[in-house]
């Protein structure tokens, strides 16, 4: 039976979790850097968007600003996935994760409390940091030369930054997972930015069908279909929808933390 009470139980390495995490000054620059980088590129997307249709004399349509957050949080992810990766290789690198299993024998309440503290951060963090940058990108394109492009439904709007949140949850817990499993900063941060972009980007570029399906299954494209996309950098319509891609995130997800599971119940804190 889980005990939920004791210092070694789940709930007493929740709040341990969370003092380090909240306590760290990295966490608050990454988040930081993180809503910035996502605010910019927005901002640079919505306006490369705005001033090709002004190139090509296009008038009378709007570009919701959410689907310029939605394709920049495929760049911005790797600032918010950084707290994530430093949860864990923070604690090996420093060597406090032997107090930490010692504090909490049983290892698997050590994953399942990181990942407990990382979901509402992430989730908070990706709702505010792109309704911030919805709203600027509305703002930007609501001024001239681009009066008349910007459009902010609310309805919509709404939908798009929880599915950022969302997304940016389920790519935190799996660099979590990566992290636990390699233990290393840069082994970790290059195992994520391939599974999160480089691999499917290269898969897709072969332009061979099965490479080219692996690639849509991947989490970035998944991500782009759960988050519902226009712009899946495919140069066509995603082959599955919201609820397939959301399937496919918690797949990968449910993956990458059972191999951090794995290692971090056989291996030692060395």
């Amino acid at each position: 039976m889980i005990d939920l009470t004791t210092a070694g139980g789940l709930r007493g390495a929740v709040a341990s979790e969370w003092t380090k995490l909240r306590s760290l000054r990295s966490t608050w620059w990454c988040l930081v850097s993180g809503a910035a980088l996502l605010g910019l590129s927005a901002l640079t997307l919505g306006g490369g968007t705005a001033t090709s249709l002004l190139n090509d004399g296009v008038r009378g349509v709007t570009l919701p600003a959410g689907e310029s957050v939605i394709s920049a949080v495929t760049f911005a992810q790797f600032a918010f996935v950084t707290v994530a990766m430093l949860a864990v290789t923070g604690e090996y690198a420093s060597g406090g994760i032997r107090m930490t299993l010692q504090a909490t024998p049983v290892r698997g309440h050590v994953l399942a409390a990181k990942a407990l503290v990382l979901v509402p951060v992430m989730l908070v963090a990706g709702v505010l940091s792109g309704s911030a940058a919805a709203v600027a990108v509305y703002l930007f394109l609501s001024v001239p030369p681009f009066g008349g492009y910007g459009a902010l439904p609310p309805a919509e709007t709404t939908i798009d930054m929880l599915s950022v949140g969302v997304f940016l949850v389920l790519v935190s817990l799996m660099t979590l997972g990566v992290g636990t499993a390699m233990r290393s900063a840069a082994g970790t941060l290059t195992t994520a930015f391939l599974l999160l972009m480089g691999l499917p980007l290269m898969l897709a570029m072969t332009g061979v069908g099965p490479l080219v399906s692996l690639s849509l299954r991947m989490p970035m494209f998944a991500g782009l279909a759960f988050m519902d996309s226009s712009d899946n950098l495919t140069g066509g319509p995603m082959p599955y929808g919201r609820v397939e891609g959301l399937l496919w995130l918690l797949g990968w997800t449910a993956v990458a933390l059972a191999a951090g599971h794995a290692v971090l119940r056989r291996r030692d804190a060395s």
